[in-house]
């Protein structure tokens, strides 16, 4: 056996050991969560998880509603999305059509940046700029509230869309383009009538990377939102999510406790939109790859 075919099973085995053992870490976090999530169910009755309002350390009898909490994620990330959408696109579009060499080599570092700034630092924006903004423009006693989770959210979501959104801009066939430009139509009806249509798949897969981006953050949304467990009503009421429920309260909680095995239903409930978020968002991305 020369040393070529040696090298080249070594890496396989090697590659074949780091499949199974990522295989082994996944199950052991299913393990972990599923088996104290199925001990919340000895001691809360399993349509309590079904009630509004989310309130375990309540005087009277403890409230483990899941709505609320899940309503208030789904409030901040829809909120961020309407914002991160039609930018994080416009900039993918952008950067793929328009953008010069020079330019596109300058803003794509910074984009990655964008994508390694720690939440914590994101969330003392949140604290010291956006907060006093909505404040001051809306006139509210204070700006710890859904609208500012949802701004900056759709800022840590951006990188995703964008890097995304321009791969799939960029795998329209150039014939597309010709095509149109021949029948008569400039660059930007090509653009809005023929490359984005037709990478719209991506296009979409991009965007539900970046609703699982923004649905699972935690420590900004714990930081900027209020924290509030009463149901919001608007953008401009105080929120606690699912992954701030748990932040906040795990550290706190007692052992062992029906509020401690409550805690593990909300990871499953967020392991399971984060897996149906990654399932749909490849499902569309092969539909991309088969059709282009």
């Amino acid at each position: 056996m020369n040393h070529r075919v040696l090298a080249d099973w070594i890496m396989k085995r090697l590659f074949t050991l780091t499949g199974y053992f990522t295989i082994l870490i996944l199950i052991g976090i299913l393990y972990l969560l599923f088996s104290n999530a199925i001990k919340a169910f000895s001691h809360i009755p399993f349509s309590s998880f079904f009630d509004l309002h989310w309130n375990p350390s309540a005087h009277g009898e403890p409230l483990y509603g899941v709505f609320q909490l899940l309503w208030s994620s789904l409030l901040v990330t829809l909120g961020s999305m309407l914002i991160a959408v039609p930018l994080g696109i416009g900039v993918a579009a952008y950067l793929s059509e328009i953008a010069s060499p020079k330019v596109r080599k300058a803003i794509r570092p910074l984009i990655e940046i964008l994508a390694g700034i720690p939440s914590v630092t994101i969330g003392f924006i949140g604290i010291v700029l956006i907060g006093p903004f909505i404040a001051d423009v809306f006139h509210l006693s204070n700006g710890f509230n859904a609208l500012n989770g949802s701004i900056l959210l759709a800022f840590m979501a951006l990188p995703t869309i964008i890097s995304v959104s321009e791969d799939a801009l960029r795998s329209v066939p150039p014939s597309f383009r010709e095509a149109s430009y021949a029948l008569g139509a400039n660059k930007w009806l090509t653009l809005i009538k023929v490359v984005i249509p037709a990478a719209g798949s991506g296009i979409v897969a991009a965007c539900i990377l970046g609703f699982g981006r923004a649905i699972g953050e935690t420590m900004t949304v714990l930081m900027v939102t209020g924290n509030a467990t009463a149901m919001p009503h608007s953008f401009f009421d105080p929120v606690r999510t699912l992954t701030a429920a748990i932040a906040i309260e795990l550290g706190e909680v007692p052992y062992n406790s029906p509020h401690y095995y409550g805690l593990f239903v909300l990871g499953i409930i967020l392991f399971f939109i984060s897996l149906g978020v990654n399932f749909l968002s490849e499902w569309i991305a092969s539909k991309l790859r088969y059709k282009i």
